[in-house]
């Protein structure tokens, strides 16, 4: 299953939004509103729950000097990456782009594609906030 999130533009550099996705606790910044619970576990892990949801740990896996930045489920149960792409258009000027990949069952990609379509939109949506 992929999704992808609008294009966002950001009035940051895409050095500063790298920077700042780098940093975990700011992922606090982009959560919904609905959000349950928000821990830092280290520098390179955290865990959310949305309400009704389950909890979800993520985990960098990688980073591309100011153009991607890589997170994936630290459990192999719901195995999933979330990229965030960046693309510099000025000095000021930053779009971003969410993209879900998951490798789920039919049954499951069909109940959680909706939630999951609008979590990564609203935080890409989101990213004006750091």
């Amino acid at each position: 299953m992929n999704l992808e999130s609008p294009i966002v533009t950001v009035q940051k550099s895409s050095a500063y939004l790298f920077d700042a996705l780098g940093d975990i606790k700011n992922f606090e910044k982009l959560m919904p509103e609905n959000i349950a619970k928000f821990e830092v576990i280290d520098e390179n892990c955290f865990e959310f729950a949305l309400k009704g949801m389950p909890e979800i740990k993520l985990v960098k896996k990688s980073a591309t000097p100011n153009t991607e930045v890589v997170l994936g489920a630290a459990s192999s149960k719901l195995p999933f990456t979330l990229i965030a792409k960046l693309d510099e258009k000025s000095v000021e000027e930053t779009t971003v782009q969410l993209f879900f990949e998951g490798d789920f069952n039919p049954m499951m990609a069909m109940m959680i594609k909706g939630p999951i379509g609008k979590f990564i939109e609203t935080l890409a949506e989101n990213m004006v906030k750091l």
